[in-house]
């Protein structure tokens, strides 16, 4: 279970912490052909969602590293869980109706959870 939490949320914690570190660096303009979402959501929201992604990434890796307060990765994959529904209704309620990373980033999230409380 323990190399199966590492390579999940591995992944899991690269992807986010790239995709955090873009929402918190790119302009409106360039991140508009990613992410259709960005011209209905102030700028402001989006940099905070890059920075809890970002924080969120460090929160799945750290902690069971370090195993200074261990729970907090599974609070970190649950908090991406929530996420995750959250960016499927602002997708399914705008015009970009692509929810298959979404789901896929669910089911990623899922599994964390599992692997870290069964940890």
């Amino acid at each position: 279970m323990n190399i199966a939490y590492w390579i999940v949320a591995g992944l899991l914690a690269l992807f986010y912490f790239y995709a955090g570190a873009v929402k918190m660096i790119r302009s409106g303009d360039q991140l508009r052909p990613m992410m259709a979402w960005v011209d209905r959501v102030p700028m402001p929201v989006v940099r905070a969602l890059g920075a809890v992604e970002i924080l969120g990434a460090i929160g799945l890796i750290l902690p069971p590293l370090t195993g200074i307060a261990a729970s907090l990765a599974p609070a970190a994959a649950i908090g991406f869980l929530l996420l995750q529904i959250g960016a499927v209704a602002v997708h399914l309620t705008g015009e970009d109706r692509r929810i298959t990373l979404n789901v896929g980033l669910i089911a990623a999230s899922a599994v964390t959870i599992w692997l870290a409380i069964g940890r």
